[in-house]
């Protein structure tokens, strides 16, 4: 399960990442606002919930992946000098829960806006960024749990996280759905915490699955003022790890 989330401190300018990806084959942001955008990925190791349908387990289920094989260091200097070399502008820290980490991205952040690069995170918006990281050229792809994930609420929603979020001006929420029923789920979330703009994005890791949940919702999330996004990595690609 969700062993070893006491990150080792000893390194200061060392993360624990999973996999980078988007050099080798060209990729892009296959959710949210930037969708389409050409973009590389640093993958950052270990997660604070365990959602059921999680599709990159293999950063937090060490029942089911070997953790030694599935993680591993990088230098803030190894990052960023591999970052600044790809011939793209977005740079998607993603994870697992890359928050986790935020101190030890500081400085990795830093680097790649010097360069030219912007940022987005994909965060589960439990951990309350950092002011060092509310900056511009840095956005929060913030994506709060439902019900759905099989989750306990308490871990899953932490009130104070999705208020600064909020607040910062930097973040979109972006919720990933299953049924109509679930956006008054959402719509009570964004009520409650003052979240805006809502991104809905259907659930499935393969193009059949996406198109059946798209279709189902899709009278519904235009109904509501929200924007309606896809995983177009699946369509593209498959779920495939590193694509």
């Amino acid at each position: 399960m969700t062993a070893n989330l006491l990150l080792d401190t000893d390194h200061e300018f060392e993360l624990i990442i999973a996999y980078t990806f988007g050099d080798t084959q060209p990729t892009f942001q296959g959710e949210g606002p930037s969708a389409g955008t050409p973009a590389v990925f640093i993958r950052l190791s270990r997660c604070n919930l365990t959602c059921g349908y999680c599709d990159t387990k293999e950063t937090w289920d060490w029942a089911n992946y070997d953790i030694k094989k599935e993680s591993h260091k990088r230098t803030v200097d190894d990052l960023a000098a591999w970052a600044l070399a790809q011939d793209v502008e977005l740079v998607v820290i993603t994870g697992g829960e890359p928050l986790l980490q935020q101190k030890k991205l500081v400085p990795l952040v830093q680097r790649l806006l010097a360069g030219g690069k912007r940022i987005e995170f994909e965060t589960n918006g439990t951990i309350a960024p950092l002011s060092e990281l509310l900056i511009d050229g840095v956005q929060f792809n913030v994506s709060p749990k439902l019900a759905n994930s099989d989750v306990a609420e308490h871990k899953r929603i932490v009130p104070v996280a999705l208020r600064a979020f909020a607040a910062s001006g930097q973040a979109i929420f972006k919720f990933v759905t299953r049924t109509v029923d679930e956006l008054d789920e959402i719509a009570s979330y964004a009520e409650q915490f003052g979240l805006a703009p809502i991104y809905v994005m259907p659930e499935g890791t393969t193009a059949e699955g996406l198109v059946a949940t798209t279709r189902l919702l899709a009278d519904h999330v235009p109904a509501r003022g929200w924007h309606f996004t896809q995983r177009m990595h699946i369509f593209a690609f498959g779920d495939k790890r590193a694509r």
